[in-house]
């Protein structure tokens, strides 16, 4: 059975069909085919009256014209009704069809004529006028459906009743007084035939309207019918619970979804206020009272609320409360649409959990490297310092090589070091880049210079192109940049060997700065297709044979491309196996002016008497450290004391009063950060504190400069760094002979 609303929509939709240009035009063929019998009725009528008046041969030649001109636009307007049907074209059949109206009311016109000018009937004007006036009236009726064809006919009979009149001028070249009435009396009936047709017309036009308003309001009410159906199999078939509540807030219509969350079927559900039914005591009274005061006041109302189910398990329901108004404001209902989101809640928490955990574990992760980072750094520092100081005593070439791989093997212990530290900063992003102007065709050049020992010995060579290209000064971190080129330059000389180590400079100028393009290619063993995109991974390298036979972490690529990823450039390589490789990258560096630039870090190690008469006290717990930092200092024109925990630091400071401490960052009693506050929090001249540590974060190095630090060295140090410290941070006494 079709549902009211479709029945509307097709009721609709077949009278559009029937008013439309093409149902009208169709109505009128079917309307003139269907009354064709009743019409015969006035034209045999009149055919008879001609018979009998004026004789046979007007009454067969009345009959003739009418049925011919009938037959003719019968014929056609039933051939036009199938090809409406069949969708011909609506303007040629139109035009058509007024022709064959035209031509039919000419036949009647003739019949009339017959009547007006016959041998008998001319002696009354009455029958042939009223003829007229009832085909005109015939022509009319069906100005609605065909105006063209309703207006060609009517002016067809006005032309006749001028002929007919105006004969009688043409005939007696005067008109009677009878022939003055009997011209009223047509014009009386013309007007009178005007006012019937106008007021067909206009009931037709009342009628139309009228049922094109029914029909709006009718499509209305189905689209209205159509969306209330949906919005019912919406919410009958809705995954979420919909909850139609009376103005006192009482229960009048749950869906499935309602029962399948909270346990409870309709029929226990129907009556009832949603929080008697469902709150139970794990619910929050606050959130019970919002829900109440938006019912109260017929607002919505949205948030989450803990509810208890039918079998009297816990819930969560995302509730979102909407007030139903009347066209007046009035609250009608009101609808709540309710979720379970206990799922979600639950899946949020463990979320949250795991990204607690994720934290700790990365704090964990910090603490253990920093706390590896401070071990190995302070034993390294004691065995680096002193194999340098021993490299100076004048050893044998046996015992000056036994020196050097002390030296290099921890050195290449604190690279492994330093190369796991950037590599968590770079994996947490917290790798910061220090910018300021340096000479990069320097930079190449001393990086080319400290690898061609290594490659010397191989029987390689180190060739540096494009470097006068490139600007005096640039603005970028020299340190990371320093990094990645001897990352590359290194790895290209370890895995080179016969040939050597290219290395291309292009400088492109751009808006911001300086594009620096930088290739790096080895006549080595070259990386397999199938291990290119592996060999930026951390702990990775081409394949097992290479880590046995050169060594390494295989940190080195993956740490250089982080940090030209840091710079906002792009590292790329090419390669083929046993052919040697190709390493690019490019970075953008800012303009710097061309000047000199001197780093105040750093400045002439030569001359120690600016030190004269300095003050040292050395903040140091480990008795290596202490010894040498004692050793680095022998030869300089300092005073050098030591405290070995923080609370000696602070006890020295107050009665010796240092100019410069050395300051550990871990200590027993009072740690480097807790004495560096304490003396900074005293009044009187205050000393210049640098932090001579072994942790090495830039955490590390950013509590000690919030702490009041000046400086910050890592171990472990060398003597020059630590001697430009010093000659930095400490200016000759007032009155002293500097030389």
């Amino acid at each position: 059975m079709d549902h009211p609303a479709s029945a509307e929509v097709d009721s609709l939709a077949a009278f559009e069909r029937r008013f439309s240009r093409r149902g009208l035009l169709a109505r009128y063929a079917r309307g003139r085919l269907k009354h064709f019998a009743n019409r015969q009725v006035m034209t045999a009528a009149g055919a008879l009256v001609l018979f009998f008046v004026n004789g046979p041969a007007y009454g067969l030649a009345a009959v003739g014209f009418a049925l011919l001109g009938e037959a003719i636009d019968c014929l056609y307007l039933r051939s036009a009704a199938r090809r409406l049907r069949q969708g011909s074209a609506y303007r040629q059949i139109y035009v058509i069809s007024t022709v064959t109206a035209t031509f039919q009311a000419m036949t009647i016109a003739i019949c009339v004529g017959l009547c007006w000018f016959g041998t008998n009937s001319s002696e009354s004007s009455l029958f042939p006028v009223a003829f007229l006036a009832g085909a005109a009236i015939n022509a009319g009726l069906v100005l609605p459906f065909h105006p063209a064809a309703a207006i060609a006919r009517l002016l067809v009979y006005s032309a006749m009743l001028l002929i007919m009149f105006g004969s009688i001028w043409v005939v007696d070249h005067r008109l009677a007084s009878a022939s003055v009435m009997d011209i009223c009396g047509a014009l009386i009936m013309t007007y009178l035939v005007y006012m019937f047709l106008g007021f067909v017309i206009r009931g037709f036009r009342e009628n139309v309207s009228r049922t094109m308003e029914l029909t709006a309001k009718g499509r209305e009410l189905a689209a209205r019918e159509k969306e209330a159906r949906q919005l019912s199999l919406v919410a009958r078939n809705a995954n979420d619970a919909v909850i139609l509540s009376d103005t006192q807030g009482r229960i009048t219509w749950v869906n499935d979804a309602f029962t399948n969350i909270t346990g409870y079927p309709m029929d226990e559900a129907l009556g009832q206020h949603p929080g008697d039914l469902l709150n139970g005591s794990e619910t929050d009274p606050e959130t019970v009272r919002d829900i109440a005061r938006s019912v109260s006041l017929g607002v919505p109302y949205r948030g989450e609320i803990q509810n208890t189910r039918r079998d009297g398990s816990l819930i969560w329901i995302e509730t979102n409360l909407v007030p139903v108004l009347d066209d007046k404001g009035t609250l009608e209902m009101m609808v709540a649409v309710e979720r379970d989101v206990t799922d979600a809640r639950r899946h949020a928490q463990e979320m949250a959990d795991a990204r607690r955990a994720a934290e700790e574990g990365a704090r964990e992760k910090a603490d253990f490297l920093a706390t590896m980072s401070h071990e190995i750094r302070t034993p390294m520092n004691g065995v680096i310092g002193m194999a340098d100081m021993l490299g100076g005593t004048g050893l044998t070439a046996e015992q000056t090589q036994y020196v050097d791989t002390i030296r290099n093997s921890a050195e290449a212990l604190v690279k492994i070091i330093n190369d796991i530290l950037d590599m968590s900063k770079l994996d947490a992003k917290k790798m910061t880049l220090t910018l300021a102007p340096f000479d990069l065709r320097a930079c190449l050049q001393e990086v080319a210079a400290l690898l061609s020992t290594q490659a010397h010995k191989k029987g390689l060579t180190i060739t540096l192109d494009g470097l006068d290209s490139l600007p005096g000064q640039v603005v970028g971190d020299e340190g990371r940049l320093r990094q990645v080129l001897i990352n590359l330059i290194g790895n290209a000389v370890k895995f080179t060997d016969v040939g050597g180590v290219s290395v291309r400079v292009r400088n492109m100028p751009v808006s911001e700065g300086y594009r620096i393009e930088i290739e790096v290619e080895d006549t080595g063993v070259g990386i397999a297709e199938d291990q290119l995109n592996a060999i930026f991974d951390s702990f990775v390298q081409a394949d097992t044979a290479t880590t046995r036979r050169f060594g390494g972490t295989g940190l080195g690529l993956s740490i250089s491309r982080k940090l030209i990823d840091a710079m906002a450039g792009k590292m790329e390589v090419r390669s083929t196996a046993g052919a040697g490789s190709c390493f690019r990258f490019a970075v953008t560096l800012g303009r710097a002016a061309e000047q000199e630039h001197a780093d105040p870090s750093k400045p002439d190690s030569g001359d120690l008497n600016r030190l004269q008469g300095r003050r040292i006290l050395l903040a140091e717990d480990n008795r290596v450290n202490r010894m040498l930092i004692e050793k680095y200092l022998a030869d300089t024109p300092v005073e050098l004391r030591f405290a070995h925990d923080g609370q000696e630091a602070v006890d020295e400071t107050c009665n010796w009063h240092p100019d410069l401490i050395l300051m550990d960052m871990s200590m027993p009693v009072m740690n480097g950060l807790q004495a560096t506050e304490y003396i900074r929090a005293q009044s009187g001249p205050q000393p210049v504190i640098v932090a001579l540590t072994a942790n090495a974060f830039d955490r590390d190095r950013a509590a000690c400069l919030a702490a009041g630090m000046e400086g910050f060295l890592t171990k472990p140090v060398r003597r020059s760094d630590l001697l430009a410290s010093l000659m930095h941070h400490c200016s000759p006494p007032q009155g002293a002979d500097t030389g």
